[in-house]
């Protein structure tokens, strides 16, 4: 595991076109997922501890989010072939184990995450109505190890200054996570 940060893309960029597969083998384009007040883009995965970490509070998110009209899907882009408990079957899986309500997607050509930026797992960005970046970062300060607990805060905190119509909060604080797991000559520029 290599502990990383998020790129923290540029505020006010538009939200990267998308069409990949969920865990029923549904195609599922940015179009499709159409939340009125905004959208919510998790990158995760199975195996990741940080991830494993939140798996609850997530699942509980994505039932706010919905109650919000903001839609939420997540985004695996490892590569099954070096981490097996990826695969799309084993985040089919999974989605059922966690209760997750939102589609979970696999980018099998790592396109996606490089459109992104995303660097690692748990990766979010959070969008307005019109689909411009309003929130990328963490979750809260809790991590497997530190003790902290799990609240969800930045985030929700994020979601709640932009369904009030205010401008996006200020500090954000980049995501600490996983290493997306890129195919050998994969790697992104900002990776390494």
């Amino acid at each position: 595991m290599v502990q990383t940060e998020s790129t923290m893309m540029d505020l006010g960029s538009p939200a990267p076109d998308f069409a990949l597969p969920d865990t029923d083998g549904k195609l599922v384009q940015l179009a499709d997922l159409g939340g009125k007040n905004g959208l919510l883009v998790a990158f995760i995965c199975n195996h990741c501890p940080f991830v494993k970490h939140l798996r609850d509070e997530l699942a509980r998110l994505g039932h706010e989010c919905q109650e919000k009209g903001v839609a939420m899907v997540a985004i695996s882009s490892n590569n099954p072939q070096t981490h097996p408990d990826d695969s799309p079957q084993k985040m089919a899986e999974e989605k059922a184990a966690a209760g997750y309500p939102f589609a979970y997607l696999f980018d099998e050509e790592q396109s996606v995450a490089k459109d992104f930026r995303a660097a690692c797992t748990p990766d979010f960005f959070l969008f307005d109505s019109e689909l411009k970046l309003y929130y990328r970062g963490r979750f809260d300060d809790s991590t497997p190890k530190n003790g902290r607990p799990i609240t969800g805060h930045d985030l929700r905190s994020a979601l709640d200054s932009l369904l009030n119509g205010e401008q996006p909060p200020q500090p954000q604080y980049p995501s600490i996570g996983c290493n997306i797991k890129w195919k050998p000559g994969n790697e992104p520029d900002y990776f390494g």
